[in-house]
């Protein structure tokens, strides 16, 4: 996996299943699609002229369509996860750790993307005190990501997690040098750190965080998670603070 500001389903993708759902409209709905091997080349020609002349006159129905079949979309990536999702780690949380909203980030800390949207996130975090961050590291980025990513889990059971998560993004680098300087820097008692990062809890946390992004499709980090939303790569602040609102609303 590398560093995605882009989904990993394509932009066709979405576009074909719409046009694929105007086109069932068109022709006479679902009992259309069960009696389609019955028609002939000719009435195929025919319906695809109907449907390119009502997609010219009618390309409002385009992103309607789009936006419906991404909720389907995600609610099939969410299914039998959302609970676990949204249950951190101990202590590896950020915001409001009570807030009624949930902000899932899958992060890197080798992520140049997650380390830009730091300050969004931060700014979210100070316009909405109701918002929870849950924190899932996701080390795929680079081959010290794995090890960087056990020492932040390591770092909440000393209650620093927030201090070393800053810490080592400001750094930019997750080396061992800049890990140890991070802990270092955040006031962890390194030796103790550095056993918890290789206890049991502190990797099956990891394989959970990849497991779950393998159901979410996620291609590469940061990726997001709020309400019944999926978001992928560095959507903005705009697109985030637009889920939040929609997850209140829930």
């Amino acid at each position: 996996m590398t560093d995605s500001s882009k989904p990993p389903r394509s932009r066709l993708y979405y576009f074909l299943g719409a046009a694929g759902l105007v086109l069932l409209g068109a022709a006479g709905g679902w009992a259309f699609e069960r009696q389609r091997s019955a028609i002939g080349p000719g009435q195929k020609a025919a319906i695809e002229k109907i449907v390119h002349a009502y997609l010219l006159e009618h390309p409002e129905v385009l992103p309607q369509a789009v936006e419906k079949l991404r909720e389907k979309d995600s609610q099939k990536q969410l299914a039998g996860i959302a609970g676990k999702l949204t249950t951190p780690y101990p202590g590896v949380v950020m915001g409001n750790p009570q807030g009624s909203v949930t902000l899932v980030e899958f992060s890197d800390f080798a992520c140049g993307y997650c380390r830009q949207s730091e300050p969004v996130l931060k700014a979210l975090i100070a316009e909405n005190p109701d918002l929870k961050v849950v924190i899932r590291h996701l080390p795929v980025i680079a081959p010290t990501s794995p090890a960087a990513a056990a020492m932040g889990l390591a770092s909440a059971e000393q209650g620093k997690y927030l201090a070393f998560h800053d810490a080592l993004f400001a750094l930019g680098r997750t080396d061992p040098a800049s890990v140890e300087a991070a802990a270092r820097s955040a006031g962890l008692d390194l030796a103790r750190a550095q056993a918890v990062s290789r206890q049991p809890q502190v990797r099956a946390e990891l394989e959970a965080n990849m497991a779950y992004a393998r159901q979410l499709g996620f291609d590469g980090t940061p990726g997001w998670v709020v309400g019944d939303q999926v978001l992928v790569g560095a959507v903005g602040k705009d697109a985030l603070a637009k889920a939040i609102a929609a997850a209140r609303k829930t």
